[in-house]
């Protein structure tokens, strides 16, 4: 087949060719001429009509001659009819048998693969011809011929042919229909509908446009399906659907009824009408008045494809066809017929025959390529990837590449590489010589491949040469992303030494040749550069291959760059370097080493005992607020050693605590008085101590100072007598708030005793209420049945016979006794304990047993 030219309608609100291209929407449709056969018919002869089924087309000719084609215009078959035009040619569904009418009056209806047949000569024209859609059963029989009347033909049972007339009088009979039971034809007053089954003509659906002429302007019927008739006749189109009546409705009317869906006027006259789901496809001829038509289309016959409303249509796409001789064709001169099985719509005009069928996926994908919408392209393609071969994606997305290129949208097309080429490494690397070639090598650098596919390591060497020439941080980027198997990394580790030469303290090039070192596994390099960077990933490199041997002569330079970090992985991996290792490095670097020191010490406060003498100087030189936490905290400290150093410092509080650590007491706190003169720190001093002889010397000490009398008033009530203090301060003495902190001391005493009697109030609540929790406990009876047993010879508690006398002692603690098995009472008359309880020193009476012994 070869393809159609076709365009759009043009329209007053065109404008000029290059808007109207890039507003125009994709067509719904595709065109192709039946070709092959058909074209040597076509150049004889002139089609006058044609009926398609799934299996083959039937062409009738104006020189009577019938042509059997298949899909692809291919001639399989040749009859013979008349001198004359061919009118109709009708097929029943099987496509087993035919009907032919002419317009010499002759009709024939005969079997394709059988000799049976019907054979008849009329009068007049017959102008249609329709067999029943089930002609090949034995039981229909059936085939209906127009002229001048409307004929029905069915085969009785003695296998003859009866004839009885529809319907006549209404003038020729110019078009028929026939789906299942409904007959449907159109004569020059309107369309009528007749049920078969019932024998009953159902509907008259009147002609509008009575001012055209029906044999310029013809009819058009189609069924959608069993019930839906479409009728298009001039420039009106109704759609029709066959109702059932209810039972309360029929009386005597017909058990069915039409009811227009809907109707509507066209701009143009109606050539041929097909259903599409629920759109309808339409083939139009131009209005000779649509004045705003140009001359090329106002003959070409256009394909439109809309969509019904109630009152009115929505146009969904327009196609104006160039078809052969279409100069010459008048509305009558043009068919549409349509195949239900594969949705093709063939156009039928004298000299030429074009097929329509709906676009496919490939068809929309070369419409977006026609279009230069590579992208939406590229995406409809890899949906439809089960029904499209992968070259044919790869085609599609290389147009779009070359598209961005010339635009040039570098990153773009660069970006488009990784989903187009996928893993065909020879176009890979055409792609990357093309972007060396523009200059663009950076542009595709980061989406090279770089997983278990790979291009050869010259293409990503020329990559980082090329970064490496002018873009520095780039190149580090590159080397960072890639993994190291993906070039040689001695020729790159080269480059970077030789531009190293031209910039030796350019701090991006030395950071990059250290990973290179660490990629080829030179710790000790990479390690040694970082270190004169200041880098942080130099303990990152250090924990990660495991290099803490090549770092034990660096451990200054480490702390340098970071005293914190360098001090937690020393202690983290003591095991790897010692302690004494790291205080060797560091003897030369006092402050550093008293951060590792009292790190070490925080950590584990023996751990580094051999080094807590030598730590009291570094606390002294530079963390004397951890000094005295120290000196708390360490019992391996020589406190005779941290005494001198401090007192050398005149180190109050610190020789403070030395002393009263090593016994001295007195001595500090004469200190705290005499040096710190903080009377709240020697009270307290002296509470801690809790020592008579140091409340003497502090009181002694204090007693001709006023403010440190009244610091003692105000705080020593709970451990010394404040008497003691009053009675020695002399008379006259000016001693500064001495109403407060009397006033105070009364409070304190008063206080005291509100809570001693308090307490006196809840011991006596308490006690009475435990003895009368005991009265009642002692009150209650207690079960003695025969599973109780006495204490002391084990027998059951109670007789067996019960008629006889017997005594039984209870004790509150529920030990039982006969009473003649009980020893004998103690020294107090009248009094009994349970010798079980008396012996555990427990139980009821144990404290009067204390109080008898």
């Amino acid at each position: 087949m070869a393809e159609v030219e076709k365009g759009r309608k043009p329209s007053e609100e065109s404008t000029d060719d290059s808007e109207e291209e890039d507003s125009e929407e994709e067509p719904k449709l595709k065109y192709e001429r039946l070709a092959n056969g058909v074209t040597e018919i076509l150049q004889k002869d002139a089609a006058s009509c044609m009926t398609v089924h799934d299996k083959f087309l039937a062409l009738g000719t104006h020189f009577g001659k019938v042509f059997l084609l298949d899909i692809q215009g291919n001639l399989t078959q040749k009859f013979e009819i008349s001198p004359v035009k061919i009118n109709q040619i009708s097929l029943d569904e099987s496509g087993e048998h035919m009907g032919i009418c002419s317009e010499d009056g002759k009709v024939q209806v005969f079997g394709l693969y059988t000799r049976e047949g019907f054979h008849e000569n009329f009068d007049c024209p017959v102008k249609v011809v329709a067999l029943h859609p089930r002609f090949s059963s034995s039981n229909y029989k059936q085939f209906v011929t127009g002229g001048n009347k409307l004929l029905l033909y069915e085969k009785n049972w003695l296998n003859r042919w009866k004839t009885s007339t529809l319907h006549e009088g209404e003038g020729t009979i110019t078009n028929v229909q026939w789906r299942a039971n409904l007959i449907a034809w159109a004569n020059n007053m309107g369309v009528k509908i007749y049920d078969i089954s019932t024998k009953q003509r159902i509907t008259n659906v009147l002609r509008d446009n009575v001012s055209l002429r029906p044999d310029m302007y013809p009819c058009s019927l189609c069924w959608k399906d069993n019930s839906t008739l479409i009728i298009g006749w001039g420039s009106s189109i109704k759609i029709c659907v066959v109702k059932e009546r209810g039972h309360t409705e029929l009386r005597d009317l017909p058990s069915r009824y039409v009811e227009i869906v809907s109707a509507f006027e066209t701009e143009f006259f109606i050539s041929g009408l097909a259903p599409l789901a629920d759109q309808l496809v339409t083939l139009y001829f131009v209005k000779e008045n649509s004045d705003h038509m140009e001359e090329e289309f106002r003959a070409r016959p256009c394909l439109d494809i809309i969509q019904p409303l109630p009152e009115g249509y929505e146009e969904i796409s327009s196609d104006a066809l160039t078809v052969r001789n279409f100069q010459e064709n008048e509305c009558r001169d043009y068919r549409l017929e349509h195949s239900q099985g594969e949705s093709l719509y063939y156009i039928i005009s004298p000299k030429d025959i074009v097929v329509a069928k709906e676009r496919d996926q490939d068809d929309h994908i070369d419409w977006l390529l026609d279009k230069k919408k590579y992208e939406e392209a590229l995406m409809a393609a890899e949906i439809s990837f089960k029904n499209i071969k992968r070259h044919e994606v790869q085609k599609i997305g290389m147009a779009y590449i070359n598209h961005l290129v010339e635009k040039g949208d570098y990153d773009t097309a660069a970006r488009k590489c990784q989903k187009v080429l996928g893993k065909n490494m020879e176009l890979w690397e055409n792609e990357v010589y093309r972007f060396k070639t523009i200059g663009q090598l950076k542009a595709i650098s980061q989406y090279l491949p770089r997983g278990d596919l790979r291009l050869r390591p010259a293409i990503y060497e020329m990559i980082l040469h090329e970064f490496l020439k002018s873009d520095y941080e780039g190149f580090a980027t590159l080397i960072r992303e890639w993994p190291g198997e993906l070039y040689n990394n001695m020729t790159i580790v080269q480059a970077v030494t030789d531009h190293l030469k031209k910039d030796p303290m350019n701090s991006t090039l030395l950071t990059t040749l250290a990973e290179l070192y660490t990629y080829d596994q030179r710790y000790d390099r990479a390690l040694e550069i970082y270190l004169r960077l200041r880098h942080k990933d130099v303990y990152q490199l250090i924990h990660k291959h495991d290099l803490f041997s090549s770092i034990e002569d660096k451990i200054v330079l480490l702390m340098d760059f970071d005293k914190e970090k360098a001090v937690d992985m020393l202690l983290d991996n003591e095991d790897k370097i010692s302690i004494d290792r790291v205080v060797e490095e560091l003897r030369n670097r006092p402050e550093l080493l008293h951060i590792y020191l009292h790190k070490l010490f925080k950590r584990d406060h023996h751990k580094g005992q051999r080094y807590h003498e030598r730590q009291i100087g570094l606390y002294a030189e530079y963390d004397r607020p951890n000094l005295l936490p120290f000196l708390r905290d360490s019992i391996h400290c020589p406190l005779e050693k941290a005494l001198e150093i401090c007192q050398e410092r005149n180190f109050v509080e610190e020789t403070v605590f030395l002393l009263s650590r090593m016994g001295n007491c007195r001595r500090a706190l004469q200190m705290i008085m005499e040096e710190l003169e903080d009377v709240d720190k020697a009270i307290e001093f002296a509470k801690e101590q809790d020592d008579a002889e140091l409340w003497e010397d502090l009181i002694s000490y204090s007693i001709d100072k006023p403010p440190f009398i009244t610091g003692l008033l105000n705080n020593i009530g709970t451990h010394v007598d404040p008497i003691l203090l009053i009675h020695r301060i002399k008379e006259g003495m000016e001693i500064p708030n001495l109403r407060d902190s009397l006033v105070k001391i009364l409070q304190d005493y008063n206080l005291q005793i509100l809570l001693r009697e308090g307490c006196k109030k809840i011991l006596v609540a308490d006690s009475l209420s435990l003895l009368q929790k005991m009265h009642r406990t002692q009150m209650r009876g207690v079960r003695v049945d025969e599973e109780n047993i006495c204490e002391s010879c084990h027998a059951s508690i109670l007789p067996s016979d019960m008629a006889q006398n017997f005594s039984v002692v209870v004790f509150h603690c529920r030990h039982m006794f006969h009473k003649e098995c009980l020893p004998s009472p103690g020294t107090i008359p009248g009094v009994q304990f349970c010798n079980i309880c008396s012996a555990k020193r427990r139980g009821p009476g144990s404290g009067i047993m204390e109080m008898k012994k």
